[in-house]
C-alpha cells in the first residue's frame, strides 16, 4: 500500500475516480450560494453524486513581476496572489465540504523575448508547489494548473519547448516541497500553436502534447485533466478540444496516467448559447451539456467521431462571448 501523505491533517479523499463528475466553484459560492429552494451549493453538488472543489488562487496583478518583459497578453509576466491566506482558506473549504482545489498560474510565450522567462517559471513552480503542499496538509487534493496561454503567433514547436520547460520545473518543485504525487492532479495546456500562429493538425497536437508529458510527468501522478484554452474565433472550440483529446488516446491507447478533460468554454459553449439565461431553455441546455460530456467521454476512450455531437459552431463563439458566460 502507498504510504500516507507527508503532512498531518484530515485523511486524503484521493483523486476523483475516472468516471466521477467534479465541480469547481469559488470560495464565496461554496459558502453562500443556494438554489431557488434554499439548498446550499455544496449540498446540491454532493447530493447529486458529484465532488465539490474550490478555486483558491486570488488572481494576479497585471503590473507583473518587476523586471519581466511584456508578453502577448499586453502586460509583464505575472505571479498569482493568495499564498499568505491560503492555510485558512484551505481549512475552511475542507470544513465546508470541498475535497479538492485548483490554483491557476499564467505563463506567456514569446520566443523572441525569451518568454516564458526562467524567473516566471521558477515563481510559478514554487507558488504552485507550496499551494499543493498546503492543500494536502488540509485534506484537499490539489489541482496544479500552470497554464501557458496560446496568445501570440508562435509555432506549435515553440509551445512544445516551453511546455517541457514549465512542467519539468513544476515537478521538480513539487518534489522539493514534498508533495504527495499520488494525491495530486495536473491541469495543463495542450501543446498547440499560438492563436495567430501556423495551424497545427490534431495529430501534431496529440503527439507533441503526449511527448511533452512523457518527458516530464512522473507516472506516480494519477491524472492529467486538460484545459481547453482560448481558440481563434474561426475554430469551433468544443469540437477542436474533443477531437484533440480523442486523437491522443487513439494514437496512445496506453498511458501511465488517466488523461481526461477539465474544460470550461469547450464544454459549455453550446449549452450556454442554447440557454442564454431563459428558463424555457433549461431542458435543451441540459441536453446539450450532457451530449458534450458524452462526446468527451468517448474522446477519453479514443473513439470520438468528429461531427457526431451537435455544436452551435463558429457563430456560437461570438454569442457566448457576448452572453452570460
Amino acid at each position: 500500500p502507498h504510504p500516507g501523505p507527508p503532512h498531518p491533517g484530515p485523511p486524503h479523499p484521493g483523486p476523483p475516480h475516472p468516471t466521477c463528475v467534479t465541480y469547481i466553484t469559488y470560495v464565496r459560492y461554496l459558502r453562500t450560494q443556494t438554489d431557488a429552494a434554499g439548498t446550499k451549493m455544496v449540498d446540491l453538488i454532493t447530493n447529486n453524486g458529484m465532488i465539490p472543489g474550490i478555486k483558491l488562487d486570488a488572481g494576479y496583478d497585471k503590473k507583473g513581476i518587476p523586471g519581466t518583459k511584456v508578453g502577448p497578453l499586453g502586460h509583464p509576466e505575472t505571479a498569482d496572489k493568495g499564498l499568505d491566506v491560503l492555510e485558512g482558506k484551505a481549512a475552511a473549504a475542507y470544513a465546508q465540504g470541498a475535497r479538492f482545489a485548483k490554483w491557476r498560474n499564467v505563463l506567456q510565450i514569446d520566443p523572441a523575448q525569451g518568454l516564458p522567462s526562467d524567473l516566471a517559471i521558477t515563481e510559478s513552480a514554487h507558488c504552485l508547489a507550496r499551494y499543493a503542499a498546503i492543500c494536502q496538509r488540509n485534506g484537499l487534493v490539489p489541482i496544479v494548473e500552470p497554464e501557458i496561454v496560446p496568445n501570440g503567433d508562435h509555432s506549435i514547436e515553440a509551445c512544445s519547448v516551453a511546455t517541457e520547460r514549465v512542467l519539468s520545473a513544476h515537478f521538480s518543485a513539487l518534489a522539493l516541497h514534498k508533495v504527495y504525487l499520488e494525491g495530486c492532479l495536473l491541469k495543463p495546456n495542450m501543446v498547440k500553436n499560438g492563436l495567430s500562429g501556423p495551424a497545427a493538425s490534431p495529430e501534431e497536437i496529440a503527439v507533441l502534447t503526449i511527448t511533452a508529458l512523457k518527458r516530464t510527468v512522473p507516472p506516480a501522478l494519477p491524472g492529467i485533466f486538460f484545459l481547453s484554452g482560448e481558440m481563434p474565433l474561426d475554430v469551433d472550440n468544443e469540437e477542436s478540444a474533443t477531437i484533440n483529446l480523442s486523437k491522443m488516446h487513439e494514437i496512445y491507447p496506453t498511458l501511465p496516467w488517466h488523461v481526461s478533460f477539465s474544460y470550461g468554454k469547450a464544454l459549455q459553449k453550446t449549452c450556454i448559447v442554447t440557454w442564454m439565461g431563459e428558463a424555457a431553455n433549461n431542458g435543451a441546455a441540459q441536453a446539450a451539456l450532457k451530449a458534450r460530456c458524452e462526446a468527451n467521454t468517448a474522446a477519453v476512450n479514443g473513439t470520438y467521431t468528429a461531427g457526431t455531437c451537435a455544436s452551435v459552431g463558429l457563430d456560437g463563439n461570438i454569442a457566448q462571448a457576448a452572453g452570460p458566460y
